[in-house]
This record gives C-alpha cells, sequence and structure tokens, in this order.
C-alpha cells in the first residue's frame, strides 16, 4: 500500500490513484475547486439551469433526494434561495436513527417542504442486504440502488425537470480530470460510480428468492422511458464549491442538529448519523482495502487546512480500530442472523492477497500509516 504525500489516504481506496509526484486524485480534486474552477461562472451556469427547468416545470421544479442530513439540508436551502420549488424525496432505511427522524421532522417542517417517504418492503431490503453482505461483502448495496432509483424514477413519472445531488464524488474524494469536472449524473455514472460492485437490479433477480417484482423499487428508468421525458440531473457541488463544515453552518442555523452523542462512524459527528447500519458500509473498507471511515474524514480536513497530517496521523493512532459493536448487533437482529455470521462473512472478504498478511493468529497490514498500531483485534 503507498498513501497520499498531502492526506493519509491509501492508493487501496476506490476511485483513488496516485499520481507521479505521491499525491492522490482527491488532493488533486481539491486542488482544482481552489484553482482551475471558476465558481462566479459555475454559478452562473446553475442559474440558466434553475430558469430552464422552470420553463419545462408544470409543478414542482425538481426533486432533490434527502435522508435528513447536513449536506440534503443546504441542498434545498440553496435550490429555494434561487426561487426552486422543491420535492424531496426519501428512501427511507430500515435502521433510519432517532437523529434521523428528528432532522428529517424538521426540515419538512422549517423548510416548507413537499415530501416523499419511501418504504421498501422491509422483508425484500431483509433479504436484499443479506445476499448483498454474502456475496459482495457490501451491505449498501441495496441503500445505494435505491438511492438513486427512486428520485430519478419519480422525476420521469411525474415530469419534473431537474434532480439536484449533493456532492460530486469524483471532485471530492478522487476521480479522472473530466470526471472530478463533469456536473451532470447519467446512467453510466451510476453503473461506474455508483457504490453497486458493478451489480445492476437484475443480477439479484433469484438470489434469496428474490424476484423481478420484489425488487420493483431498485429500477432505474429505461433509455425508452427517458426518450418520452429526460429530467436533467447534476450535483450541486459541481456549482457551488463543497465544504462539509460550512454546510453543517447553514443547515444548523435552519434546524438540523448533531452533537458528539450521534457519532456513528469516522470522528464527524454530524456526517453519518441517519442510519444505523451506515458504520457498516464504511467499517468493512478495513477488510477489503485496509482503511476506515476515519481516513477519509481526516484527509478532507488536511485539505481544508483544519488540521496537518501529522495531527490526523495522531488522532487515528489514538483512535486505533473502531469497531461499531452496536450497530452491528441491530443488523444481525435485522437479519435474523447470529453475529458470528457477520464476522465470519467479514473475515471471508479479508483482503489477503494485496493488503493484509497474517503472522500467527495476528493479520496486519505490510507499510501501514502507523508502525505502532494495535493489530490484536484488526
Amino acid at each position: 500500500m503507498r498513501y497520499c504525500k498531502r492526506c493519509i489516504l491509501p492508493d487501496t481506496r476506490p476511485g483513488i490513484f496516485l499520481d507521479n509526484e505521491g499525491v492522490c486524485s482527491g488532493c488533486r480534486g481539491h486542488d482544482d475547486k481552489e484553482i482551475t474552477i471558476n465558481w462566479a461562472r459555475r454559478a452562473a451556469a446553475f442559474k440558466e439551469i434553475v430558469a430552464e427547468a422552470k420553463t419545462h416545470s408544470t409543478g414542482y421544479d425538481c426533486i432533490v433526494p434527502v435522508s435528513g442530513g447536513k449536506d440534503s439540508w443546504y441542498q434545498v436551502i440553496t435550490c429555494q434561495q434561487y426561487g426552486l420549488k422543491v420535492l424531496g424525496v426519501t428512501w427511507r432505511t430500515p435502521g433510519r436513527t432517532g437523529i434521523g427522524q428528528r432532522n428529517l421532522d424538521n426540515m419538512i417542517s422549517r423548510l416548507s417542504l413537499d415530501h416523499i417517504d419511501f418504504t421498501i418492503d422491509p422483508d425484500v431490503e431483509r433479504r436484499f442486504m443479506i445476499a448483498a453482505y454474502e456475496r459482495k461483502g457490501a451491505t449498501a448495496i441495496p441503500m445505494h440502488m435505491a438511492l438513486f432509483a427512486i428520485p430519478i424514477r419519480f422525476a420521469v413519472q411525474m415530469r419534473i425537470p431537474l434532480v439536484i445531488w449533493g456532492e460530486n464524488p469524483q471532485l471530492e474524494f478522487g476521480g479522472e480530470q473530466v470526471e472530478r469536472l463533469a456536473t451532470e449524473l447519467d446512467l453510466h455514472w451510476i453503473a461506474k460510480h455508483g457504490v453497486t460492485n458493478q451489480t445492476a437490479r437484475e443480477d439479484w433477480i433469484g438470489v434469496k428468492d428474490l424476484t423481478n417484482e420484489d425488487l420493483a423499487a431498485y429500477r432505474l428508468p429505461l433509455e425508452s422511458d427517458f426518450r418520452s421525458f429526460a429530467p436533467k440531473s447534476i450535483f450541486l457541488g459541481s456549482f457551488f464549491k463543497w465544504n462539509s463544515f460550512e454546510n453543517t453552518r447553514v443547515s444548523a442555523k435552519h434546524g438540523f442538529e448533531s452533537n458528539a452523542a450521534n457519532l456513528k462512524t469516522g470522528v464527524w459527528h454530524f456526517a453519518d448519523i441517519d442510519c444505523h447500519f451506515i458504520a457498516l458500509h464504511h467499517f468493512l473498507k478495513w477488510y477489503k482495502f485496509g482503511f476506515l471511515r476515519s481516513f477519509d474524514n481526516l484527509s478532507v480536513q488536511i485539505r481544508y487546512g483544519l488540521t496537518t497530517r501529522e495531527d490526523a496521523i495522531r488522532e487515528l493512532r489514538e483512535k486505533g480500530f473502531q469497531v461499531p459493536n452496536d450497530d452491528i448487533t441491530r443488523f444481525c437482529e435485522f437479519a435474523d442472523k447470529p453475529e458470528s455470521w457477520f464476522w465470519e462473512t467479514a473475515e471471508s472478504f479479508r483482503n489477503n492477497s494485496e493488503v493484509w498478511r497474517r503472522h500467527g493468529d495476528t493479520w496486519t497490514i505490510p507499510g501501514f500509516l502507523i508502525d505502532d498500531w494495535d493489530w490484536t483485534h484488526s
């Protein structure tokens, strides 16, 4: 494993690559934000998109996929400031947290938001999540399929001309230059970057007795659907400089809540707090890629100038191996499986060809960022 010389991300992180100077594409994306992109011109382009959407609108001007988190608050606030009539659409996680529900309720009432909270049959989601975990070591495949499919399908069916997503992940976390500067999310982007382990809905038909009808909620619109009506689908973070801390500040002024007791994973108490199962999605990267959610959070802080690389490494050492034990218990209860099943499945996805080496009963990562890491429970 090699690590970025500026931040602390390893080259095993999906979507990340290091250039000849040893700097990762996430840090280069931040350079683009600060140096290459003309944000005044991007804001003007967004204003033109708003005007175009209004010419095609028959009621709602746009859909904003929302969870109740800081970023979706910021998305709705920004859209409303530009005069857009917003329909909020949510995939309802089967593991919604108390703070997640309160933030969603407050968003609806305080921002005067029309809203759809879309619930998928819990038995279907249970079987799909079990299948995704056992086959791909990824509990969040159903989540990501639903997150993308439901809002886009509503936009096509209700003839809403615009879907406004949040950050541009390739700009924030890494990607090729053309992807970092892209502004739109289309079916090709979802297939490549939609965090579904290169699977489509159809690939899961027949697994755990899942039928085509069971998986209807996860269906993306067909090309033929788009020929009758094709909404524009954009990243807000491609038009306004994205900053998680600033988004939190703006959202908190309108009613978004967070505190240290909400921390699920990583080091940010204001992020990843809506779902009990999100920590598992990030935790499993440890087995596959040899890094934790904290690496992502602290790398962003380094780019923002909020910490140094040395201090970030020191914080990682102090936190050590973060295990979301309570959420593992919740997930196993939801799946109706023993916790031994979770750990055995996680172990089966340990990447012992590229990342991990075994010494007796202990697994270690050669060349790990921290020399004196405690590998006892890793």
